[in-house]
């Protein structure tokens, strides 16, 4: 058990994002689900710009890394873009 002051601070902050970042990252997995069981070219256009958006962010604040972040985005688009018009 943490006996500084310092060190409780430290614990409660990481439980306090540890959940933001745990729904950030679920939200963010729903959202990719989401455009992946897209059919219509247009509609799956406009959510990739959101989509990017998310991943973006996550990816410069931590919450998932850079590589994951473009992996994810690059995928994304190569899906969309096979789409049928």
């Amino acid at each position: 058990m943490a006996n500084h002051k310092s060190s409780k601070k430290r614990i409660r902050q990481t439980k306090t994002r540890n959940l933001r970042n745990r729904y950030y990252a679920k939200t963010m997995r729903n959202a990719v689900r989401r455009l992946r069981t897209m059919t219509d070219k247009a509609e799956a256009a406009e959510a990739l710009k959101k989509v990017s958006a998310m991943l973006d962010k996550l990816g410069r604040k931590g919450t998932i890394s850079k590589n994951k972040t473009a992996n994810l985005k690059s995928k994304l688009a190569r899906y969309v873009n096979k789409l049928e018009a």
